[in-house]
């Protein structure tokens, strides 16, 4: 991209050939790509990494077609979960190795715990605290991963180790860069440099609990943001507000979700909290398929202002997030929070909703 020229050279893939585009405005928006590991072994056959629907139908073809045995995936977040849960319903002896005390760690530990013991019911053998040192290949093909503790057998690998924004060219264009590596913006999706602008998984945004720049690359913002830069490149006027970090997914029948920030978060941004963690039920007791839920609430000290929440449970229990991440949009304390009129009835809640229990309980520590 040379900004200065008003232009991009273009490479056609099908033939290699280059072409200069003029542009009057510029979208940055290259998203994000899977983190690769640069140990021995990474590059053999049969390791991938997952971002795209084409990467997930791609590993369903090779475990229908090759039919392989053993599935080794490494990271414990989003997608190392969701890849464990479609290998055990293909019936593949599936082995997780996470660095972190537990997997998600996006949750603090003891919220995380729980989806580790969900795993290991499940038949998944999990391996915490160790590091991936390298693989070993036979032919070119992985048949082993190597950590600091052990050789585990491996026919397939899915490295599930986070995403990078896709910055690379900006950063060689001098687009300002954020301390995460992705690219800056303010609310507008503007990048500092007229006519150019950036949004989606390659740009940061602005977290509305902490006040500061975030990278939090989901669908969510990316969609949000897509639109505020449209908006605003048509000659309109849109400004983003910004996001409190809610993301939701499961494990077979554990629905695993957080917004705002988790205790270690608020920590390390200096917050002086209060904490709450209950345990209740989906549904009332008394009531057929109610299960188990576990929220953890944290409100500020002083203020009593909300600062997030975890939810791990059974069916039903993730969405609830959702009144939490409006509550922190709203800037809601917890002892407002604690009497929010919510929907009861049987097959949906008990009649104290398991997040108003929390932030009662929380409302004591604040």
């Amino acid at each position: 991209m040379d900004l200065a020229a008003r232009a991009v050279t273009v490479r056609r893939l099908e033939d290699g050939a280059t072409y200069r585009e003029p542009f009057d405005q510029l979208v940055y928006a290259t998203g994000a790509g899977p983190r690769w590991l640069e140990v021995p072994g990474a590059r053999s056959r049969g390791i991938y990494g997952v971002a795209t629907l084409a990467d997930g139908l791609l590993l369903r073809q090779i475990v229908e077609d090759e039919r392989p045995q053993r599935a080794v995936i490494v990271g414990g977040g989003y997608i190392g979960i969701e890849m464990a849960e479609a290998f055990v319903a293909r019936g593949l002896d599936v082995s997780l190795v996470e660095l972190g005390s537990e997997v998600m760690g996006t949750l603090d530990a003891d919220m995380g715990a729980l989806v580790s013991a969900a795993l290991r019911e499940a038949g998944v053998k999990v391996y915490l605290e160790e590091r991936v040192t390298g693989f070993h290949a036979d032919g070119g093909q992985v048949r082993a991963v190597e950590t600091d503790r052990r050789t585990l057998p491996a026919d397939l690998v899915v490295l599930g180790v986070g995403v990078q924004p896709r910055s690379e060219l900006a950063a060689e264009a001098g687009l300002p860069l954020g301390e995460s590596g992705a690219v800056r913006i303010d609310d507008r999706m503007r990048t500092g440099i007229p006519g150019v602008w950036a949004a989606g998984d390659c740009a940061e945004t602005f977290h509305l609990v902490s006040r500061r720049p975030a990278y939090i690359p989901l669908g969510t913002t990316a969609n949000k943001q897509g639109r505020i830069c449209g908006i605003n490149l048509g000659g309109g006027y849109a400004r983003f507000p910004g996001v409190v970090g809610t993301a939701i997914t499961k494990f077979n029948q554990t629905e695993v979700a957080r917004t705002g920030l988790s205790e270690r978060e608020a920590q390390a941004l200096g917050f002086e909290y209060g904490v709450a963690r209950i345990e209740d039920r989906t549904r009332a007791r008394y009531y057929p398929d109610s299960a188990r839920m576990v929220v953890k609430l944290l409100a500020e000290k002083g203020s009593g202002r909300l600062l997030g929440a975890q939810i791990v449970g059974g069916p039903g229990a993730g969405k609830r997030i959702d009144v939490v991440a409006a509550a922190l949009h709203a800037g809601m304390r917890v002892d407002e929070f604690m009497y929010l009129d919510l929907a009861y009835a049987p097959p949906f809640s008990p009649v104290w909703d398991p997040l108003l229990i929390a932030a009662r309980k929380a409302a004591e520590q604040v």
